[in-house]
């Protein structure tokens, strides 16, 4: 198989013995869209700076587009392109002169890079707005640009870290049917940093689910779904739940793994629809009032709590803090 980008036992500690990194291992197939997965200080961005050559690795290797990142730098910069989680652009020039200052910066040939600028100009839908100051674009032109600049160079990898965040769920929405052409029209490898779980289920082939420094879990979004049986119960309770409401939910048929994050009680069921009536009436005999309850399919929450041994939202809120 023809990988793109191969990373074995990748660590980064920062001074004061910070351990961002500890022994990270993948591989990402050619032509493909793979998604690192995970909260805020879980070591994505680190992994990407490191493949980018923009910091160097304390421990381990990484080769990208058959470069070794530490002893071959440039030709790794010269393969890649790099769209970061904050804006590139100079909004006091035109689109058109963004990528034509990123063109000249790579040397592109003029004839060359005035067809390239058409052809991105025209994929991203920003052709008419092309002589525009970029302080007039949108937020979600805007980020359409940055990773129109990051494509300039025709690159063979292009790394997209956090390439939705602040965005409105109508630009976010464009951006991924932007992407999701992207590796089968031009052949592009895709690595994409996320914490939005339907980014990560909608766009990547492959994920890797990265937590404090570790990979916890890889495959396929269906791979990884498909490894918790059964249907995911959650309620949405008016008050706390107490510790003998919790331990008598195992006693309900079929239903287990039953955790609480503040009034949000989760849990997991073999039949979903059969449990839920005994769930609520056990609830409601504890006195403990119910808001709303929900019965879904396994998701990448759900994957990520049974990995990582709490949900999204609780890592997202110790990675903020």
């Amino acid at each position: 198989m023809d990988f793109a980008i191969e990373v074995e036992g990748l660590a980064k500690t920062y001074p004061k013995g910070v351990r961002a990194l500890d022994g990270v291992s993948f591989s990402v197939e050619a032509g493909s869209v793979f998604g690192l997965l995970g909260p805020n200080g879980a070591g994505k961005s680190t992994t990407v700076k490191i493949l980018t050559t923009l910091t160097a690795p304390t421990e381990g290797r990484a080769v990208v587009a058959g470069r070794d990142v530490v002893r071959e730098p440039l030709r790794v910069r010269q393969a890649i392109g790099v769209v970061g989680q904050k804006h590139g652009v100079d909004p006091d020039a035109t689109g058109r002169e963004n990528l034509q200052l990123q063109g000249d910066f790579y040397g592109i040939p003029s004839r060359r890079l005035r067809a390239r600028m058409a052809e991105l100009l025209d994929r991203f839908d920003l052709a008419e707005a092309a002589n525009r100051l970029v302080r007039t674009y949108s937020g979600g032109m805007q980020r359409k640009l940055d990773v129109a600049m990051g494509l300039i160079n025709e690159p063979r990898v292009l790394f997209l870290d956090e390439p939705t965040t602040g965005l409105d769920p109508e630009a976010r929405a464009d951006m991924w049917a932007a992407l999701e052409t992207l590796a089968r029209d031009e052949g592009v490898t895709v690595l994409l940093t996320t914490h939005y779980l339907e980014e990560a289920d909608r766009l990547a082939s492959q994920l890797a689910i990265v937590d404090r420094g570790r990979i916890v879990a890889a495959g396929t979004p269906e791979e990884l779904k498909s490894e918790l049986h059964g249907d995911t119960l959650l309620v949405e309770l008016g008050a706390a739940a107490n510790g003998h409401a919790l331990a008598a939910l195992s006693a309900v048929d079929g239903v287990g793994e039953a955790s609480v994050d503040g009034r949000m009680l989760r849990a997991r069921a073999a039949e979903g629809a059969r449990a839920i009536p005994a769930v609520l009436a056990l609830l409601e005999a504890e006195g403990i009032p119910v808001v709303a309850a929900t019965v879904s399919r396994p998701s990448l929450d759900d994957v990520y709590l049974r990995h990582a041994g709490r949900s999204f939202d609780q890592a997202e809120e110790e990675g903020t803090r």
